[in-house]
C-alpha cells in the first residue's frame, strides 16, 4: 500500500516537534517537505535560508533529509511531490491566515489538516506545569517565572523546558542545557532565545530547549522533581500538563479568541484546551531529596512514549481546581 504524502507548514518549531512525534515512526506517512513562514522565528527576511531536516534527526525512513522549502513554494510542492495531505504546524496566527493556508491547499488538490494535543503531547515520568498564553504579550514569561520560583522555594529541583527557536545547527542543538551563563556564551545563542534563558538562569533555574522534544524531556526529567514549560508564542505545550496556567489579556478581550490555537477563557482564563480524557492528579513532594545532576550530556535519550509509566502522585499547587487541566 502506498505511504500518504505529507508537506508540513511551519515556523521551525512545532513542526518539527509533530514530525518527530507524529510522522517519524509511521509507515503510513512520508513527509516530503516542510515550508517555512517567512515571519516567524527566523525574522523577516527577503530570502529565506535553504535547510534541510537532517537525516540525523529524521530518522532511516530519510536517509537525505527532509527539505525545508519557503512556504510561498506551497502549490509547486503539492504539484512536484504529488502531495496527498497538508499539514498546518505553527501557531500565533489568526483564524483567518490559518483558513487562507487551508484555501491554498485544497486548491492544488490536498487535503488539509492540524494535528491536535491528543497525539502530538508527551507523557513525562514528573509532574509538568505549563504555562503559555492565549497570544503573544500577555506576560506568560513573566508568569513562568514565578511559577519556577515558588516551586523552588517548596524544596524542588525545576527544570524549565523552554519552546524550540532553533535557528543554527539542528544536529548540535538537539538537546540543549543551559545552567550558567557560560553555558549561554559559549553555544552562541540569538539575542532572542538569550533573552529568555537568561533571567531562568540568574534565578538559579536549569533551562532545557532543543529540537528533538522526547530526548529533551528525558534529559529534564533525568535531574528535576517538576518540569516547567515555558511556551512560546500561544503554542500547545509538547509534554502533557498536570496544571496547565493559560493567560488571556482582558485589555483586549476581543483578541483572546482570535488567533491559532485559541483557548475557551470564557469559563476560566486558566482553563486550557477541552479534552475527552482524564487522568488522576499527582501530589509533588515538598520535602524533596533528590540531587540535581549537573550533567550536559548530549547524547541521545530514550523517547518517552504516551504509553509511558506515570507515577500515581497527586499534584499540589495553590491554583484552585479551576485551573487544573485534567488530561488523561
Amino acid at each position: 500500500m502506498s505511504r500518504e504524502r505529507v508537506v508540513i507548514m511551519g515556523a521551525a518549531g512545532r513542526d518539527f516537534h509533530d514530525f518527530n512525534v507524529v510522522f517519524r515512526g509511521s509507515d503510513d506517512h512520508e513527509v516530503v517537505a516542510f515550508t517555512q513562514a517567512s515571519s516567524q522565528n527566523v525574522g523577516v527576511l527577503d530570502e529565506q535560508p535553504r535547510r534541510r531536516y537532517p537525516a540525523e534527526l529524521a530518522g532511516e525512513r530519510y536517509p537525505d533529509g527532509i527539505p525545508i522549502r519557503p512556504e510561498s513554494d506551497l502549490e509547486a510542492i503539492v504539484d512536484e511531490e504529488e502531495v496527498d495531505t497538508v499539514v498546518f504546524s505553527y501557531s500565533d496566527v489568526s483564524h483567518e491566515r490559518v483558513m487562507h493556508q487551508a484555501s491554498r491547499a485544497l486548491a492544488a488538490g490536498a487535503d488539509f489538516r492540524l494535528v491536535g494535543p491528543d497525539r502530538m503531547m508527551l507523557s513525562a515520568p514528573v509532574p509538568v506545569v505549563a504555562v503559555d498564553a492565549v497570544r503573544t504579550g500577555c506576560g506568560k514569561s513573566q508568569t513562568t517565572r514565578r511559577v519556577a520560583d515558588l516551586l523552588a522555594e517548596r524544596g524542588l529541583s525545576v527544570a524549565i523546558v523552554r519552546e524550540p527557536m532553533p535557528y543554527g545547527d539542528l544536529v548540535a542543538q538537539r538537546v540543549q542545557r543551559f545552567e550558567t551563563m557560560d553555558d549561554v556564551e559559549s553555544s552562541a545563542v540569538t539575542i532572542e532565545e538569550r533573552e529568555e534563558y537568561e533571567q531562568h538562569i540568574r534565578r538559579g533555574h536549569v533551562v532545557f530547549a532543543g529540537v528533538d522534544y522526547a530526548d529533551v524531556l528525558n534529559a529534564a526529567a533525568d535531574e528535576a522533581d517538576v518540569v516547567v514549560w515555558d511556551g512560546g508564542n500561544n503554542e500547545l505545550p509538547f509534554f502533557e500538563p498536570d496544571i496547565h496556567f493559560v493567560l488571556a489579556d482582558p485589555s483586549a478581550p476581543a483578541t483572546n479568541s482570535a488567533i491559532t490555537p485559541a483557548r475557551r477563557t470564557s469559563d476560566s482564563p486558566t482553563t486550557s484546551s477541552s479534552t475527552k480524557r482524564t487522568r488522576p492528579t499527582r501530589r509533588i513532594s515538598i520535602s524533596s531529596s533528590r540531587t540535581p545532576r549537573a550533567s550536559t550530556r548530549t547524547s541521545r535519550y530514550s523517547t518517552p512514549t504516551r504509553s509511558s509509566p506515570r507515577r500515581a502522585r497527586p499534584l499540589r499547587a495553590s491554583a484552585s481546581s479551576s485551573s487544573r487541566t485534567a488530561r488523561r
